[in-house]
């Protein structure tokens, strides 16, 4: 059995990471309350305290190996853009202006700007603005023909649209949203488990773009209905196990009905030919659910009559802390 700590990526060292940073940060009185969440939230000051600025950071992973051997570059600023602007919009907050980091051995203009033309994409696909950013030109710190990419996302969000996680009971529905493939997780074992040639062949899907839930996201959470929406979960690193429960009270745990949903033939390949578990998979991708939302059972129905393209996984039950397929 293959295993994602196999190909070198621990997410229990990242899981212990945050716990620390969380003591580290409790001592001071403008820390977020948000640590570990999917945004940090910082409460204004007046006259605009009925508001919370939220902020995230993230980047494109091992996913610009990929990009590195098709040598195609104009879709990773579009990743790099998504991983940030999702986890956003997970607490409710409207996108404002993004901000990218693009560091190189020896700077490649043309190449650079490819990446920056997806970037600008992204957030043209998220209603966000591309403030600035910067270019590191760092000779001997990376291999000739690559480079490293990280983005930073700041959105708004009104004190009364918070969505809590207290609201969520037993008896709530969850509903996903596909995802547009592997978006930028899991890469790593994806690595291991091809070889290049591989790699080459499946390079369509596997360079394929995250996919950008901004607009659809918050037009639902303007609805009437779109009240009964409580949690919004970004299935990203960690995967299922890791990432739904982030988004939930304690006491409470999920219950998820295996074949409720599509998943992409990309992954079952993935899982053949590494011999992975279940577990293992659904810990380390997002298995063709890209976002996951609790939604009142009585509502349910409208909100996924309004995306179109959600799918009932599963409910909210009271007890054990866990993600339970059956």
């Amino acid at each position: 059995m293959t295993t994602y700590q196999e190909s070198g990526v621990s997410i229990d060292a990242g899981n212990e990471l945050v716990q620390r940073i969380k003591k580290i940060v409790s001592s001071s009185p403008l820390s977020s309350k948000a640590i570990g969440g999917f945004s940090g939230l910082f409460p204004l000051p007046k006259p605009l305290n009925s508001y919370y600025l939220s902020g995230c950071c993230d980047g494109v992973g091992t996913k610009l190996k990929i990009a590195f051997l098709l040598d195609r570059h104009d879709t990773v600023g579009i990743d790099l853009v998504a991983m940030n602007v999702n986890d956003l919009i997970c607490t409710g907050a409207k996108p404002l202006f993004f901000l990218d980091y693009f560091a190189c051995g020896k700077l490649d203009v043309d190449l650079a700007e490819k990446v920056i033309l997806g970037i600008q994409k992204g957030c043209a696909e998220s209603n966000c603005a591309l403030l600035g950013g910067e270019t590191a030109e760092m000779p001997g710190f990376y291999k000739e023909g690559e480079y490293d990419l990280a983005g930073f996302a700041l959105g708004l969000l009104n004190k009364k649209s918070l969505l809590k996680k207290e609201r969520i009971k037993q008896g709530d529905c969850l509903l996903g949203i596909p995802s547009s493939g592997l978006h930028s997780n899991g890469y790593s074992l994806v690595r291991k488990v091809f070889s290049e040639d591989e790699l080459k062949k499946y390079g369509e899907e596997l360079i394929a773009p995250t996919k950008i839930y901004v607009k659809k996201i918050l037009s639902l959470l303007n609805k009437s209905f779109g009240k009964s929406v409580k949690g919004i979960a970004h299935v990203t690193g960690g995967g299922w196990y890791e990432n739904i429960l982030r988004v939930f009270p304690k006491g409470f745990g999920i219950q998820i009905k295996k074949g409720s949903w599509k998943i992409q033939e990309i992954f079952e390949r993935i899982q053949s030919q590494g011999n992975i578990s279940d577990q293992e998979m659904f810990r380390t991708f997002n298995m063709g659910i890209g976002l996951i939302l609790v939604v009142s059972k009585e509502q349910a129905s409208k909100v996924m009559d309004f995306l179109g393209n959600a799918v009932l996984l599963g409910e909210v039950k009271k007890g054990k802390e866990e993600v339970r397929f059956t």
